[in-house]
């Protein structure tokens, strides 16, 4: 097969579908979720002694969690997830998000913060697991020097931006608005090693790499669909098994785009599973990822 430019990278049409965590206590973890997120269950199965639930907004999924309670707790000093980063259509929708997520006892409000391309809220959730709410700035609003993109992390009143946008009809709205995981930031053992594999094995391209201790990438000049920092986990080895991270899902739009892909990786000598609909790879941490095409069913999801 003949290699062009654009089979070295992502179809610039990529995103980011559910993530998935392996969580201790399902119903606790799924309540919170649909209480502070305002997301709701879409499937349900069991497999062996793991039970799997999909929860969304719509029948978008958005995460799926799967019951593992034999397994210890996250490690914050270990690879894995930083956050997952659930993007909202506009300030109303947003601001109705973090209300909630802010009102629920659960909750664990760490800041907001003004990134020149988004405004964000963040939370970690009660097994520790980070979350990012945010709504993007206009393309054309995004400042672009060379290949990157400007990002900062300034000060963001959360009062003063929910006396801006909340309103009642979004807090009503609930899960019938929209929402869809942005992005997702890694915590990973050095970032040499992690613009190896995201950059030039899975064909993200680099967004910004000045930021102290991490790396942004993304398809399509997106500012990130993908970031990865050492801020907590500079120098680890590969995960050992624990609740939190089970799976990074990224969506590309055709067959071709996975084919492009496992080339990637076969050239790199990197192993990974392919069905067709999907290929699976283990980052070099143990982090696994799925690159599948669109349309992917919950049952689909479900079976990974």
């Amino acid at each position: 097969m003949t290699v062009t430019p654009d089979d070295r990278v992502l179809d610039p049409k990529t995103s980011m579908g559910a993530v998935t965590l392996r969580v201790g206590d399902l119903e606790s973890m799924s309540g919170y979720y649909c209480r502070a997120f305002a997301m709701e269950p879409l499937e349900e199965r069991s497999r062996d002694r793991e039970v799997h639930r999909v929860l969304g907004r719509g029948r978008a999924p958005l995460v799926r969690l799967i019951h593992t309670p034999d397994l210890p707790r996250v490690d914050p000093r270990q690879a894995g997830l930083f956050h997952t980063a659930f993007l909202f259509e506009d300030g109303s929708s947003l601001a109705a998000t973090v209300y909630r997520a802010a009102q629920d006892p659960s909750s664990r409000f760490v800041g907001s913060s003004d990134h020149l391309v988004s405004e964000a809220f963040y939370f970690t959730d009660p097994e520790g697991n980070g979350v990012e709410l945010y709504t993007d700035r206009a393309r054309d609003l995004w400042v672009r020097r060379g290949n990157e993109i400007q990002m900062a992390t300034t000060p963001l009143d959360p009062t003063a931006y929910l006396r801006r946008h909340l309103t009642q009809a979004a807090l009503d709205a609930g899960p019938s608005l929209a929402g869809t995981v942005g992005h997702v930031h890694l915590q990973v053992g050095d970032l040499a090693t992690a613009r190896a594999f995201y950059v030039d094995a899975l064909g993200f391209e680099t967004t910004q790499s000045a930021y102290p201790g991490a790396l942004f990438a993304s398809a399509g000049g997106y500012h990130h669909h993908i970031a990865m920092n050492t801020w907590n986990s500079a120098g680890s080895g590969p995960r050992a098994a624990s609740l939190g991270l089970g799976d990074v899902s990224v969506t590309v739009p055709s067959a071709a785009d996975l084919d492009a892909l496992a080339s990637r990786l076969r050239t790199r000598a990197i192993p990974f599973g392919a069905d067709g609909r999907s290929v699976s790879v283990d980052d070099p941490w143990g982090t696994h990822v799925t690159v599948s095409v669109p349309d992917l069913s919950t049952e689909e999801l479900m079976a990974r």
